[in-house]
């Protein structure tokens, strides 16, 4: 059975169909991940679904432990990941309420434990492609399905948050050309990828920013309103890409472990090579 892994907030599990639901808790040599995975089927494919920022939504985007989440997903099966993620609008056609899936990202964090990779061992994995193409093509053909407005790519930068940006920074971040903005992806895409898990963002515009001229800035109040509803729609599209997700992947991300670990194999501490077996396993 095909396993794809969700990650957003804790109400995405609740959809129609979805069948031999439990909660699974997961122990990493990365610390405890966000909360316990909830997992399930749906037709042949199953389900694992993690609250990003914690039931009740506890965690700021700094304090998720990513790494742990990630190796989480990983132990449980999970070849494909599907982030949805809540986000601001850059541009002007993106509307609250829209989806885009996104193609690019753009790291303005800041300390963030964003590699499996350290403790005596080095790995260098490509990423100029930081998203799965197969897994977006999915995910865009799901969206239409489930009659949401959808923009196929777009760049989506990633900033420590929690504070919403500056009027400049707004501006500024326009002029790069990126298209939503949002605090958790980076580093979660990378990570990701180190894991060899095809991973894509489904990205929920809930607001402009504060760049635009002509609306109010953003405010939380106006986040959650239109969330209620950009989340029903993600429930729908998860509903629609889980059938279409493909059994077997054909695409990079199954082998982006293969030529990256530069270490000598002798010279790697016994114990990073065991809490890292999971992760490069046959590449070791």
């Amino acid at each position: 059975m095909k396993a794809v892994g969700v990650i957003g907030g804790s109400g995405l599990y609740e959809m129609d169909g979805l069948a031999d639901v439990k909660s699974v808790k997961v122990r990493t040599p990365f610390g405890g991940p966000s909360d316990e995975y909830i997992t399930g089927t749906l037709g042949e494919t199953k389900l694992i679904f993690l609250p990003r920022h914690g039931r009740g939504h506890r965690l700021l985007p700094s304090e998720v432990n990513y790494r742990a989440n990630i190796y989480g997903m990983k132990k449980l099966g999970a070849e494909w990941i599907i982030s949805i993620s809540a986000v601001g609008s850059m541009s002007e056609k993106i509307k609250p309420g829209h989806i885009v899936i996104v193609d690019q990202f753009f790291d303005r964090t800041r300390g963030r434990q964003s590699s499996f990779f350290g403790n005596g061992i080095v790995g260098h994995v490509e990423f100029a492609d930081p998203v799965c193409p197969d897994l977006n093509r999915v995910l865009h053909r799901a969206a239409v399905k489930a009659g949401a407005t959808v923009h196929m790519g777009g760049t989506y930068i990633c900033i420590e948050g929690p504070q919403f940006s500056t009027r400049a920074e707004s501006r500024i971040y326009r002029k790069w050309g990126v298209d939503v903005i949002g605090m958790t992806n980076i580093p979660e895409a990378k990570l990701a990828r180190e894991a060899e898990i095809c991973y894509s963002t489904v990205a929920l515009s809930t607001d402009y920013d504060c760049w635009h001229e002509t609306e109010e800035s953003v405010t939380v109040e106006a986040i959650l309103e239109t969330l209620k509803a950009n989340v029903a729609m993600a429930r729908e599209i998860i509903r629609h890409a889980a059938p279409a997700v493909p059994k077997e992947r054909g695409c990079k991300c199954a082998s982006a472990l293969k030529y990256a670990v530069i270490t000598d194999r002798k010279k790697i501490p016994a114990k990073t090579k065991k809490d890292l077996s999971l992760i490069l396993g046959k590449n070791l």
